[in-house]
């Protein structure tokens, strides 16, 4: 199981900065100045886009290692949007309202053939956490009150 915790602390002048912590790593997230935050660390998107992209290339890196393949680098891009599902020409013919879109890219260097290439590229689309986000989750939340 995963664990992460979040803190807020309002009184501190930073209404939107979070400090985030998991095990013995810790880092922050906030909004933009535009958005009444601090820009002390990236918003909660950026983050989410972040470990796709990690997992992405540490999926890739993996497969390659583990087939002996001579990979040099990888870097991804990933860019979301929020845009009306009527405007989608991607989506689904049932959704409705606004519909999230992510784009990537990603930036593989090394020596492979064409059955190799096309075989990383079927693999940069099954890392653990994009196959979680496409599947949906389930969320349970209790709100607990002090003072």
């Amino acid at each position: 199981m995963t664990t992460i915790t979040a803190d807020l602390e309002v009184e501190s002048g930073q209404d939107f900065a979070v400090e985030l912590r998991s095990g013995s790593h810790l880092w922050a997230a906030d909004e933009p100045e535009d958005l009444g935050g601090g820009d002390t660390g990236p918003n909660p998107y950026e983050i989410l886009l972040s470990s796709v992209a990690a997992c992405t290339c540490i999926t890739l890196s993996m497969y390659c290692q583990r087939k002996g393949w001579k990979l040099h680098s990888i870097s991804a891009r990933f860019e979301h949007d929020r845009v009306h599902a009527r405007d989608c020409d991607d989506c689904e013919a049932d959704a409705a309202g606004y519909v999230d879109r992510v784009r990537s890219q990603i930036f593989i260097e090394g020596d492979f053939d064409d059955d190799q290439r096309t075989r990383l590229e079927d693999i940069a689309r099954r890392c653990p956490v994009r196959r979680t986000l496409e599947g949906g989750m389930s969320f349970t939340t209790e709100a607990v009150f002090a003072g």
